[in-house]
């Protein structure tokens, strides 16, 4: 009775429109404070401020501010904005030139910054004019954008495997290096497809003839524009992976590097810091909200005997780690349209995680069929966060229905490289695996 009063506290709250953070959180409070008073446990609450503990001492979890003030500080001193612009007009000079531009961009932007709404809105505002203006066909701008833009899901420093590292209990730095081969896999994928567009129906990525006339010049400007942030993600990834410094330490490489970027860039000012400093704070004060409240509505739902309740259910109709595994993915797919990825990862993942901890499934591969499956639901109509992201930069110019449309071969292409990873779990490498394979080839 009262698990079934703890979820439908918070689902009433969540129709009324509270926000997610306050409606588990409130929810876990009345049921624990009820239980508390009547109940036969007087002490469930008490164990919260522990935990609460535990989030403000977890060293995993100082890398996310770190890494979002990096990619904040990359926004607001224009390096991200020249490097999208020049990139673009270098790459518009070859058939499907600007789509494989917005796909290099989108690489180098998620392993720089890692922030995808950041940056499916910042190619929204400066990479689809140039296209348009290209006369690329809408769709075809839309999909490229909208997929490009959320690659920072898996591509490392990724906030999500970040957050997807803590909450399964596994190493950010074996997390980060079993992302490196399907990240290659996935951008192949969607280069692939603008060749394969550019080959059989040509007129919907047409060469931008007027940009060709200056090619030297400007493959000097973007070879300028793109080294720094290069040689910002081989200090921060590089010291990760090779095992020189821990991710906490990588993070705050990060910010000094971003820094030094933006004064030889000539845009480190006072305002930039304030700026790029209260954006990290409001971000990161969502982010634990979040995750105090998730911890309040677990610590009940545990208390109360929801994850023994789910485990038995999957024991006794889905006995089966395939199963169980198909089962998860759907749910979180479906989550991805109605909540964003941090609720679920606080609120739902643990639950999950317990049952496939039963099944002894290799965590870091539960992990990235996560981090995969929330890209694809991002992308995915009609509630895809992707989608909205960039219908407010496109404004008026790119109609709803022709980013739904365009999404829609992309969207096949991450449900494809979804189950090949999901069928070849030996393609998520850790990085010992890496260190045995370099030590080979080398």
């Amino acid at each position: 009775m009262e698990l079934l009063a703890l979820i439908g506290i918070a689902i009433v709250l969540l129709v009324i429109g509270v926000p997610v953070a306050f409606a588990f959180g409130s929810s876990g409070l009345i049921v624990g404070s009820y239980l508390m008073v009547f109940g036969e446990n007087p002490y469930v609450l008490t164990f919260l401020p522990n935990r609460l503990e535990g989030i403000f001492s977890n060293t995993t979890l100082i890398t996310i501010p770190l890494f979002i003030l990096m990619g904040m500080i990359l926004e607001k001193s224009g390096i991200a904005e020249r490097l999208i612009n020049s990139i673009a007009k270098l790459f518009g000079s070859l058939g499907g030139g600007a789509a494989m531009g917005v796909i290099l961009v989108g690489v180098l932007l998620s392993a720089s910054t890692g922030i995808v709404g950041a940056t499916v809105v910042m190619m929204g505002v400066i990479a689809v004019p140039t296209m348009l203006k290209a006369n690329y066909d809408k769709r075809l701008i839309s999909g490229v954008v909208a997929a490009s833009g959320t690659l920072g899901q898996i591509i490392p420093p990724s906030i999500i495997l970040i957050i997807l590292a803590d909450v399964l209990n596994v190493s950010v730095r074996d997390l980060f290096s079993a992302a490196i081969l399907p990240s290659i896999l996935l951008v192949s994928a969607y280069v692939l497809f603008v060749l394969g567009i550019v080959i059989f129906a040509p007129k919907l990525a047409p060469a931008n003839l007027e940009i060709s006339k200056n090619i030297r010049t400007l493959a000097l400007e973007t070879l300028k524009m793109a080294i720094p942030p290069i040689l910002l993600i081989v200090l921060v990834l590089g010291s990760i992976l090779g095992g020189i410094v821990e991710p906490t330490q990588a993070a705050a490489l990060g910010v000094m590097g971003a820094l030094v970027l933006s004064f030889f860039n000539g845009q480190l000012h006072f305002n930039l810091i304030k700026q790029a400093s209260a954006e990290t704070i409001l971000f990161c004060g969502m982010v634990f909200m979040i995750l105090i409240g998730a911890n309040c509505f677990t610590l009940v739902f545990n208390e109360l005997g929801g994850d023994v309740f789910v485990l038995e259910f999957f024991s006794n109709y889905l006995d089966s780690p395939f199963y169980f595994m198909l089962v998860a993915m759907l749910v979180v797919f479906i989550l991805g349209f109605l909540i964003d990825f941090f609720e679920i990862c606080y609120i739902a993942l643990p639950i999950l995680a317990g049952i496939a901890m039963h099944y002894q499934v290799d965590m870091l591969w539960f992990a990235l069929l996560v981090a995969i499956n929330l890209q694809t639901s991002f992308l995915t109509p009609p509630f895809g966060f992707s989608i909205f992201f960039l219908k407010s930069a496109v404004g008026d110019s790119i109609r709803i229905g022709e980013i739904y449309r365009g999404v829609i071969p992309f969207i096949l292409l991450q449900v494809l490289i979804l189950g090949f990873v999901f069928c070849f779990p030996q393609l998520t490498l850790s990085s010992a695996d890496w260190a045995k394979i370099l030590e080979f080839i080398f």
